[in-house]
């Protein structure tokens, strides 16, 4: 399997698929390695995970510049990655003990009762290239402090990304505890079916979800699906625009728009704007493009050429239904698609309900709160919201009644540890990060005891 530069067509790396007997002995590796692993106390898990993730630090510039010739992302923003892995790593290593130690419940006369959560066996993480260090390590580093072990199947586009991961993991005991595989979308199924595999955690696509959801179907385990989003903004009237400018086309433009939290969609109260697009056309013709090696560079090469043929498409079908392209809006070439403002979008329009996944942004006004929380939640995808505003009640009123997984107040497109990462709608299921995210990693067990006769 070739893996090609985004950016200049040179290959990366030339990556051998597994198949049959070579995976069940991969993945009967982890399954011995989950018996070994389990029976270490919490903290001497989360030593070892520390020491593993030691390998990070002392490869930080192989790492970052492996995830740039990969897929593009400019070099200063694979280095900061690496930060923000270390910070949800962190986090979790820093709640281990106490999310996973056993609820004591009250006593009764005679009768102690407790609630263990024990470890699920062996964890399939699935893993997307556009974030290829922070997807993964919202799965591999609670999964392993809960006693699992992990097959990691990372993106075709990033596999050298689940190769660091294993020579990281390499340096603890046992064996087998995090192994990096390639394979086929068949292959994937099977191992999905095996008996071996407790836990399934997908980042991608809906319509990989969907297939991640049938491979399982007949099991009785769970997947964790996090999928795609359309994440609105609203603009209130009493917004800072000097703040919410900057900080609204950073999160529709950052890593080339290639997030499922990014801004994909924005309303602004009418009295603003006019001067919204105007800052807003400003700050994206500021964009940077060309070799995402070089520092200079804000915006890198869209992952590959369909991408840019569907914004194209996009951009196209918005204008012909009364769209006004504001800046942007056509390639630079195969590779690059600029930073992109499209005005008086009308809502059924494909921009404003089909996942774009690039440097798009769309833009309609409104004439108050009413229909601004109607138009957001208009979309089968429910990731992330973001209201900007300096009112409490407003906002108050926002966090009720949008269909969301996470709800912005002057911030968007940032994950916070401490929070859980979750979907609604076509936007998937489950959690990642904080507390939450150990629960379906782990499984209640009911300890009843009674003593005496």
């Amino acid at each position: 399997m070739i893996v090609q530069n985004p950016y200049s067509g040179e290959t990366v790396c030339d990556v051998a698929l597994d198949f049959g007997a070579e995976l069940d002995a991969l993945l009967e590796l982890a399954r011995e390695a989950q018996a070994v692993w389990s029976a270490l106390p919490v903290a001497e898990r989360a030593r070892r995970v520390g020491t593993a993730l030691e390998y990070f630090r002392e490869n930080a510039e192989e790492v970052a510049r492996d995830i740039t010739l990969q897929m593009g992302k400019p070099i200063a923003q694979a280095r900061g990655e690496l930060g923000g892995m270390f910070d949800r790593a962190g986090y979790t290593l820093s709640i281990a003990e106490s999310v996973l130690a056993p609820d004591v419940l009250p006593d009764k006369e005679g009768l102690r009762f407790r609630v263990e959560h024990d470890p699920l066996g062996v964890v399939f993480n699935l893993a997307a290239w556009n974030y290829p260090l922070l997807i993964p390590i919202n799965v591999i580093v609670p999964a392993l402090l809960a006693g699992n072990s992990v097959l990691l199947k990372h993106s075709r586009t990033t596999p050298l990304c689940g190769v660091h991961f294993e020579r990281a993991f390499a340096r603890v005991e046992p064996a087998g505890l995090v192994t990096s595989i390639q394979t086929s979308h068949e292959e994937t199924a099977r191992l999905i079916g095996d008996a071996r595999v407790a836990h399934v955690a997908f980042t991608g696509s809906v319509e990989g979800g969907r297939a991640v959801q049938r491979a399982a179907s007949g099991r009785f385990i769970d997947v964790g699906l996090e999928l795609g989003g359309k994440a609105p903004a609203y603009v209130a009237a009493d917004a800072d625009l000097e703040f919410v400018v900057g900080n609204i086309v950073d999160g529709a433009c950052y890593n080339a728009g290639q997030s499922c939290c990014a801004v994909e969609r924005v309303y602004v109260h009418a009295s603003l704007y006019e001067e919204f697009c105007e800052r807003a056309a400003t700050v994206m013709t500021s964009y940077q493009t060309g070799d995402p090696l070089e520092e200079e560079t804000t915006l890198g090469p869209m992952v590959r050429a369909s991408s840019v043929d569907f914004l194209e498409e996009q951009v196209a079908s918005a204008v012909a239904a009364g769209a006004r392209l504001v800046c942007g809006g056509t390639r630079l070439d195969d590779r690059f698609f600029p930073a992109t403002l499209l005005a008086d979008c009308p809502q059924d329009a494909r921009v404003m309900q089909e996942e774009s996944f690039g440097p798009l942004l769309p833009a309609r006004a409104v004439a108050e709160d009413d229909e601004a929380l109607a138009l957001m939640n208009d979309s089968r995808f429910g990731l992330t919201a973001s209201i900007w505003t300096a009112d409490a009640e407003r906002t108050e009123r926002f966090v009720r009644e949008l269909r969301t997984g996470t709800v912005f107040q002057n911030r968007c497109d940032y994950i916070d540890p401490c929070l859980p990462w979750t979907g609604v709608g076509d936007s998937g299921k489950g959690s990642t990060l904080s507390p939450y995210g150990f629960h379906h990693l782990t499984r209640r067990k009911a300890v009843h005891l009674r003593s005496g006769s």
